[in-house]
């Protein structure tokens, strides 16, 4: 498994994803119940994984569709997971999904 861990809930012989729920605790990234567009931020709880099948013809990306591209989908994850991944892993990563 590589440096990203995607396969872990990415599994490559069931289309790309796990069918289980992830809790990824995004609210330690904002504060609860501020508004932000008009919008309350609150807890999102478990999320479904989803396929990295076709990902590059379905933008926006996340459940709710706070990425905009494929680039912050691997950012954002880095962050998350701590992952520390250097820009040239990032730009792989970015290639990968988009020959999906």
């Amino acid at each position: 498994m590589g440096k990203a861990r995607c396969a872990e809930c990415h599994i490559p012989a069931l289309s790309f994803m796990d069918s289980q729920m992830h809790d990824l605790k995004l609210e330690r990234f904002y504060e609860i119940g501020h508004t932000v567009n008009g919008m309350v931020e609150l807890p999102d709880g478990p999320i479904k994984t989803f396929t990295l099948r076709g990902i590059k013809d379905s933008p926006l990306y996340l459940h709710d569709g706070r990425l905009m591209t494929l680039a912050d989908c691997i950012e954002f994850f880095s962050l998350l997971l701590g992952l520390k991944l250097t820009p040239d892993e990032k730009d792989s990563l970015v290639a990968y999904m988009l020959a999906l």
